[in-house]
């Protein structure tokens, strides 16, 4: 995605926001240039950041911030994805955030994700699916996951996240990232269910039901789309 088409559809997505608002905040590339211009906006809102690194830059930029333990109910949460399935299906996680994501999105009246056309695809799974795990058992947990995906005919590499200085890489949170590499995920739910089923799995990528609109930024203009 080119830095002109993300900040077309974050310039978008800022359209959406009004003062007084109580905002997440996204993470990612893409989400980065949504804070940018939150934080050029100057508007008064309240923002929860979904990462540490979303929080320094909302931090650096002006932005008033909250937690969810201050503020547990928010208007609005603006956020980047690696692919836009059927429905607004989204796979996210690939900035290693998706825990701290899904809880925020949850905890929002409303989910826009902001993306070029590149990510709007017609089945999930090309993207690797990222599925986040406590560092305890995990070979039990990485073996778990392999069984689960077979039992829905999915089979495909699994491979722990490294960071870039070549040690496993930690979230936020403390935990790894398994990034699974199914090519396709024809039932996205019945995936979501069987992976939040295994007792080392702490939050998986799929978000199914969250997101309300997507700012899709092309070439030729910029659409929305809705579930």
């Amino acid at each position: 995605m080119s830095a002109a088409l993300k900040r077309r559809a974050a310039e978008a997505a800022l359209a959406h926001v009004e003062p007084g608002m109580r905002l997440g905040l996204g993470t990612g590339s893409t989400a980065d240039e949504f804070v940018k211009l939150l934080g050029a906006a100057r508007l008064d809102v309240l923002g929860v950041p979904t990462s540490e690194r979303t929080a320094d830059l909302a931090r650096s930029l002006g932005i008033r911030l909250s937690t969810l333990d201050e503020t547990p109910e928010l208007d609005l949460t603006v956020d980047g994805a690696d692919e836009i399935g059927p429905r607004l299906a989204l796979v996210k996680g690939g900035g290693g955030a998706l825990l701290r994501e899904k809880i925020v999105a949850a905890a929002s009246r409303r989910m826009v994700v902001i993306a070029d056309a590149s990510k709007v695809v017609d089945e999930l799974g090309a993207f690797p699916l990222p599925i986040e795990v406590v560092p305890f058992g995990l070979e039990a947990t990485r073996r778990a996951i392999r069984a689960r995906a077979a039992a829905l005919g999915l089979d495909g590499p699994l491979d722990t996240r490294r960071a870039p200085g070549g040690g496993l890489y930690v979230t936020d949170g403390g935990h790894y990232i398994v990034d699974a590499s199914f090519r396709r995920i024809p039932d996205p739910e019945a995936l979501a269910r069987s992976l939040s089923e295994i007792p080392g799995v702490v939050e998986h990528g799929l978000f199914l039901g969250l997101a309300s609109a997507a700012v899709v930024a092309r070439d030729d203009g910029v659409v929305t789309l809705t579930p």
